[in-house]
């Protein structure tokens, strides 16, 4: 997979291939199923599949104050889709001039000029060009004319009857379900932040944390979570804290990350961590030493959910 930022330097392989566009948040089951009929079209138009996607998300400039927090970032969007398969993520440098295409004007300048695009797959509700004002009625219609293939792939229902879409996983972590969440994610929900000096508590009762500042994505409800934590190539199983110390009275809420068996200095790096699984509530403890049991518990539980993750995958997705 190839990740692409500018328009004016496009490699020719990218041409004359199969294209959807969309944010892509997350990458979920729903976009799984849509990348999944992309790369179908691309084997029956012989070309590249290709996910155009926005950076930044249009809705930055247009209303920024609605801005939903992300779920990943560009390159972690891109790793995610190339795991489904696609050959070529482009991310267009998202500006007015883009946002004031019409409709018609869209889909001859990105989908026909640019891409040279001879396939199409998108979602029954999607919506392009300036004020969302093309329907996938509007695209059926401007494919049609320039015998373009089009196929709409049918969104992926939830138990409920509704369907799989970014804002209702958004939901689900800002709830801190987020086994439910992952349920529906193409891989566990994660974050990324660089490690900077906190009050250093843990390390003197045997839990040191690395302290993340900067985190861009959207955090979990408050709560003490299982999970890992990547450091360069290296993964580590991690108990993970989000909220305030209460038993220091710190009200400051906080995301630190206690690595297990890593032994080393992270300050000032940035790292990712994945959350898998809620154990707890954050609690108040009577003491410190009250708080290292219960720290020793959740440590225990993180490598038991990793055990039983080895042996019995399907049960802990």
């Amino acid at each position: 997979m190839t990740l692409i930022r500018d328009p004016n330097h496009l490699p020719p392989a990218i041409r004359h291939g199969a294209i959807t566009i969309g944010n892509f948040d997350g990458v979920h089951l729903g976009h799984a199923r849509i990348i999944e009929r992309l790369r179908l079209m691309a084997q029956r138009v012989d070309g590249p599949s290709i996910v155009f996607t926005f950076e930044p998300h249009p809705v930055v400039l247009l209303r920024p104050e609605l801005t939903p927090p992300p779920l990943c970032w560009l390159e972690r969007k891109a790793n995610l889709l190339s795991s489904l398969g696609v050959d070529f993520v482009f991310a267009y440098p998202t500006d007015r001039d883009l946002l004031e295409l019409t409709a018609g004007a869209f889909f001859r300048q990105i989908l026909l000029e640019l891409f040279g695009a001879r396939g199409v797959v998108e979602g029954p509700n999607f919506c392009f060009g300036k004020n969302r004002e093309g329907s996938i009625e509007t695209l059926r219609s401007l494919c049609e004319s320039e015998n373009v293939l089009l196929e709409i792939a049918e969104p992926m229902p939830l138990e409920d009857g509704s369907l799989a879409s970014s804002s209702q996983i958004r939901k689900w972590i800002a709830d801190g379900q987020i086994e439910l969440a992952n349920q529906w994610l193409v891989a566990p929900h994660c974050v990324r932040g660089r490690v900077v000096h906190g009050a250093a508590r843990g390390a003197t009762i045997g839990f040191p944390t690395a302290n993340l500042s900067d985190v861009d994505m959207l955090t979990p409800a408050q709560g003490v979570y299982a999970g890992r934590t990547r450091v360069d190539e290296m993964e580590y199983l991690a108990a993970i804290n989000v909220g305030p110390k209460p038993t220091f009275g710190d009200a400051q809420p906080t995301l630190e990350t206690h690595l297990l068996d890593f032994d080393g200095d992270l300050y000032g790096r940035t790292i990712e961590v994945d959350f898998t699984k809620k154990l707890r509530e954050i609690q108040s403890f009577s003491d410190a030493g009250e708080l290292q049991r219960q720290l020793a518990q959740d440590v225990s539980l993180v490598r038991q959910w990793a055990d039983d993750a080895l042996h019995h995958p399907k049960e802990t997705q």
